[in-house]
């Protein structure tokens, strides 16, 4: 799934090829893709055509486009698969494209999702931040964040630092690619207790993990196959980059030792055993 790094190159492409411009039509080929959004296609369509994009933002790994003049947002989730898309009308239909937006300049933003997870809804009164998506907490590239409050909401949590870190409701964005490189960067085992943990390792393992997410957000996010995408079609290079998630038998970088891939939470969490104890 598209975590903080990869949904903000996804926000800054459509930053600057789709703020400013009206959505003159809209076509939906799959229901599923718009299932959140409860009164239905012909709703959606309605609230939607003729609105300007005003500007494009993200909270965690939510974006939304803000309108104007109704101060409404299209939020979108990408789920597993889901790309944003801006292309000329002439470029060959995508298979799974799912809804179709035609712009006044001519291109379209294509909402793509291979696997259907992904999702998107109309938020009335939403374009500052749509009530939705309130509850979940700010990241770690969000200016207001307080990383002394995030620290010691995680210590106060009766848990371990990788499941808080998961937790989207204490700070959002990260996933399960980015922990575990935040916490072999932090030396920290996945199981560490969060309330056996300081005030200064707490803080630092935030700081550590926002700055392993500018790295992968200079490189263009993390891909692994062709799922994941910029809107005009590019893939991230951080996965090249990476120190232990998906790296099960090989080398550490810092001591040698083979990584290890465990069983987490139905998914899987990948560790240097000597680096990494707990």
């Amino acid at each position: 799934m598209p975590e903080l790094p990869e949904v903000e190159v996804v926000r800054r492409g459509l930053e600057r090829h789709v703020v400013g411009t009206r959505i003159e039509s809209i076509a939906v080929a799959h229901p599923r893709s718009i299932r959140r959004h409860l009164e239905g296609e012909a709703d959606l369509v309605a609230r939607l055509t003729g609105q300007h994009v005003d500007a494009v933002a993200r909270r965690g790994k939510f974006l939304w486009l803000r309108m104007r003049p109704a101060e409404e947002a299209l939020v979108v989730h990408l789920g597993m698969s889901g790309q944003l898309l801006v292309e000329e009308p002439s470029a060959p239909r995508e298979k799974h494209c799912h809804a179709l937006f035609d712009l006044s300049d001519g291109r379209q933003l294509r909402f793509v999702d291979q696997r259907t997870f992904g999702a998107m809804w109309v938020s009335p009164g939403g374009a500052a931040l749509p009530t939705e998506i309130a509850h979940i907490g700010r990241d770690l590239f969000d200016p207001e964040i307080d990383l002394e409050e995030a620290a010691q909401r995680m210590r106060r949590r009766r848990s371990t630092v990788k499941r808080a870190m998961l937790d989207q409701s204490l700070v959002s964005g990260i996933g399960n690619i980015y922990a575990d490189e935040s916490l072999w960067r932090a030396r920290l085992h996945p199981l560490t207790p969060t309330n056996a943990m300081s005030q200064r390792q707490a803080v630092e393992l935030w700081q550590v993990a926002r700055g392993v997410m500018v790295e992968a957000l200079e490189q263009g996010g993390t891909s692994f196959d062709k799922l994941y995408v910029n809107v005009n079609g590019s893939s991230g290079y951080f996965g090249r980059s990476l120190d232990v998630y998906g790296r099960e038998g090989e080398p550490c970088h810092r001591c040698g030792t083979p990584i290890v891939r465990e069983s987490f939470m139905n998914r899987s969490s990948h560790r240097c055993p000597r680096c990494q104890r707990l």
